[in-house]
């Protein structure tokens, strides 16, 4: 009897358990389309329309405050013109929890490593990076990068610097 009741319990557990956000799956792939869509420079509108009309993005760059819809556009624009043969390396995708109540939520985050090659310098590098979105009506409302961007423009920065020296 003790048997059956423990497994019952377990049962009655595991059903109550919340498991991933119903919209997850959807704003996973929306996620990965949006990074896919940033390596690849093929569609700056594309990726644009993945993002919500009031959205409010976290710049990598060091003091930088949350941005619009329109600077969102901007900010995804100067790193492709920066870069060339971009790729995401994901180490992992992870669902993302209210911190109220830590159940799920829809939202995504991804740990992973960005590499490329500068296309003033010619030089390749890689970069590991860490992002968010959580979603509203099915589109990016907000979320962020989160890197050593400045680090990384400064190290290739100084290679320009170093070339025309040498010149």
């Amino acid at each position: 009897m003790k048997k059956i009741l423990s497994i019952a319990l377990l049962g009655l557990l595991m059903a109550c358990s919340p498991g991933i956000h119903p919209e997850y799956t959807a704003n996973l792939e929306t996620a990965k389309k949006i990074l896919e869509l940033q390596g690849s420079e093929a569609d700056n509108e594309a990726q644009l329309a993945m993002f919500h009309e009031d959205v409010q993005w976290q710049p990598a760059f060091h003091g930088s405050e949350p941005v619009g819809k329109e600077a969102v556009s901007a900010y995804l624009k100067s790193w492709q013109d920066a870069m060339e043969d971009v790729v995401y390396t994901p180490v992992n995708w992870l669902p993302g929890v209210l911190a109220e109540t830590g159940l799920s939520d829809g939202s995504v985050r991804t740990y992973g490593k960005w590499s490329g090659v500068h296309s003033t310098s010619g030089k390749s590098w890689e970069i590991v990076s860490y992002h968010t979105w959580d979603f509203k009506d099915g589109k990016v409302i907000s979320g962020g990068d989160y890197m050593d961007a400045g680090g990384l423009m400064n190290s290739l920065k100084e290679i320009e610097v170093v070339e025309e020296a040498a010149e």
